[in-house]
C-alpha cells in the first residue's frame, strides 16, 4: 500500500462545489466529471458524447456505456439532471452563492436513459466549462457521498482523517489528511508516508528535497489584487496601469515566493482558453509609472487590504506591493483582515478598499470574464471597471458556437485586458509535492490535483 499525505481528507456533499485541490484528488480518483477539462478545451468524462445545435441553446449529452457506481448500480442521465438543479443553489466554502443559477437562469433540462439534453435561453457554448466542475457521487450506506464511478472505489474512510481506496487491478492507497506543510514533509522523511503533496506551502521554500523526488506544476490559479474600479486612485484607468508597471514581478516571485511562480500578463493563466504564449507581459517600467501617477487628478492615498492566507504570504505580498507603489507616488497603507471568510464576504460586498490581494481560480476563461470582469453581469466578484469594448467582446464570444471563433475571441478580451488592466496581476503560483524515489506514476495537473496512473 501506498500512504500519500493530503492537506485534508473529505468528501462533500453533493451540493458542495469546491477549489481545494486535497479534495479534488479524491474526487477525481472516486468519481468523475461529467466532462473532463485540458487546457481550455473540454474532454469526455461521465458523459463521452455532446453535441451543441446550431442555435447554441440546446446540449445534448450520452452517458458513457457501462456507467455504473461502485455499489454496481447503473448511472442515469436523470441522476445528472437532479444534481444539476440541486447545485444551482449551492455555496462555497466561505457562504457566498457560486454562480451557477445565473448561468443556467431560464434553463430547462431533459433526461431519458443515458442521454441528457440541457436547454438555455441564450447560447451557451461554454457549458462543458461548467460541468468540469460538476462531480456525480451516490450516498454510502452511511450517507457518506463516497460511491462514484471512477477508477478508485472507497475502502474504508474516517472523514477528517484518511481513507483507503483501491482500484480493479488490486492496488490500494492510503491518504492521511496532515494540515501543516512542514508536517507533511517530516511525515515523508520519517517513511510515513511516501508521497508528500502542496510542499510549496512549507514556511521556507523550497525547490528541491534532498533523496527525493521533487515535482513542481504551474497552476491556473492566479493571484491578483482587485481594484476598485468605482471610487478613488483606481478609477482612472491611468492608474490602474501606473500601478501594474511598478510591480517587479520577477522580483516579487523570486524574494517573497521563492521562485515559485509564473509572471501574470492578464486575468487568466497560460492553461486558459484564449490564451496565447505570444500574449505580450506587462513590463516592470517604474518611470512610465511614475508619469502616469504624475500626470492623474486623481488621489494618490490607497488603502491596500490583504487576508493572513490564500493566497500564500499574502502579507509578504502586500509588503511587497506597498514598497514598489509608493517608489512611483503612490501612498500606501496595509489593512490586514484575520478573518478570511470574512474577507471574502466583503470583497463581494464590494467592500474592496482600494487594492485587495485575492486569489482567482477558475479554469474557465468564461466564468472569470462573467464572474470579475463583466460590467453587463455585475456578478459578485465585479469590482466597479467599465470598459465597454471588453462587455462588447465578451457578448459575442459567449455566444459564438464555432470553438475556434469562440477561442480568438477570447484571445483578444485576454490581450486587450493584458494592456488595459482591471485588477493588478501578480503571478501564477507553481505547486510542489515530493515522492520516494523509485516511486512512479504521479503527477500534479495545473489545478494542483495529484494524478495516478
Amino acid at each position: 500500500m501506498i500512504t500519500i499525505a493530503l492537506e485534508k481528507v473529505d468528501f462533500l456533499p453533493a451540493d458542495r462545489v469546491t477549489d481545494d485541490a486535497s479534495i479534488l484528488t479524491l474526487k477525481n480518483l472516486v468519481m468523475e466529471p461529467m466532462l473532463r477539462w485540458e487546457n481550455g478545451a473540454p474532454r469526455p468524462g461521465l458523459f463521452d458524447r455532446w453535441s451543441l445545435s446550431e442555435d447554441g441553446c440546446r446540449w445534448t449529452l450520452t452517458l458513457r456505456e457501462g456507467a455504473a457506481y461502485h455499489d454496481g448500480s447503473a448511472v442515469a442521465a436523470e441522476d445528472a439532471k437532479c444534481f444539476i438543479e440541486a447545485i444551482c443553489d449551492a455555496r462555497d466554502m466561505f457562504g457566498m452563492p457560486w454562480s451557477y443559477a445565473r448561468y443556467l437562469e431560464g434553463a430547462s433540462f431533459e433526461a431519458s436513459g443515458a442521454t441528457l439534453e440541457i436547454m438555455t435561453p441564450k447560447p451557451f457554448p461554454d457549458l462543458p466549462d461548467i460541468l468540469s466542475e460538476f462531480y456525480l457521487p451516490k450516498l454510502d450506506g452511511a450517507g457518506q457521498p463516497t460511491l462514484g464511478t471512477g477508477p478508485w472505489q472507497v475502502k474504508d474512510f474516517d472523514r477528517g482523517r484518511s481513507v483507503t481506496l483501491g482500484d480493479a487491478a488490486g492496488r490500494s492507497l492510503r491518504f492521511l489528511a496532515i494540515a501543516g506543510a512542514g508536517e507533511r514533509l517530516s511525515a515523508l522523511r520519517a517513511g510515513d508516508v511516501q508521497l508528500a503533496t502542496h510542499l510549496e506551502r512549507l514556511e521556507t521554500p523550497a525547490r528541491s528535497l534532498e533523496g527525493y523526488a521533487w515535482h513542481e506544476q504551474a497552476t491556473t490559479m492566479s493571484v491578483i489584487a482587485y481594484m476598485n474600479g468605482s471610487e478613488g486612485a483606481f478609477s482612472d484607468p491611468a492608474l490602474r496601469l501606473a500601478a501594474n508597471l511598478a510591480i517587479d514581478r520577477a522580483r516579487l516571485i523570486d524574494e517573497v515566493m521563492g521562485g515559485l511562480g509564473v509572471p501574470a500578463r492578464t486575468i487568466v493563466s497560460p492553461f486558459h482558453n484564449g490564451m496565447s504564449p505570444e500574449l505580450a507581459a506587462i513590463p516592470f517600467d517604474p518611470e512610465g509609472a511614475a508619469r502616469l501617477v504624475g500626470e492623474s487628478s486623481e488621489k494618490r492615498e490607497i488603502v491596500l487590504r490583504t487576508p493572513l492566507y490564500m493566497p500564500e504570504r499574502a502579507p509578504e505580498t502586500a509588503a511587497f506591493i506597498r514598497d514598489c507603489l509608493q517608489a512611483v507616488g503612490f501612498s500606501v497603507s496595509i489593512d490586514i483582515a484575520e478573518d478570511r471568510p470574512g474577507y471574502a464576504r466583503e470583497l463581494g460586498e464590494k467592500r474592496t478598499g482600494d487594492l485587495a490581494i485575492f486569489d482567482s481560480s477558475p479554469h474557465s476563461t468564461f466564468r472569470v470574464l462573467d464572474d470579475k470582469i463583466s460590467s453587463r453581469s455585475r456578478a459578485v466578484w465585479w469590482q466597479g471597471v467599465e470598459d465597454p469594448l471588453v462587455d462588447a467582446l465578451f457578448e459575442e464570444a459567449r455566444r459564438s458556437v464555432d470553438p475556434q471563433t469562440r477561442t480568438g475571441l477570447y484571445g483578444g478580451i485576454l490581450a486587450h485586458l493584458g494592456a488595459n488592466p482591471h485588477w493588478l496581476y501578480l503571478y501564477h503560483p507553481i505547486d510542489c509535492m515530493a515522492r520516494k524515489p523509485g516511486l512512479e506514476g504521479f503527477s500534479l495537473d495545473p489545478k494542483g490535483i495529484l494524478r495516478v496512473a
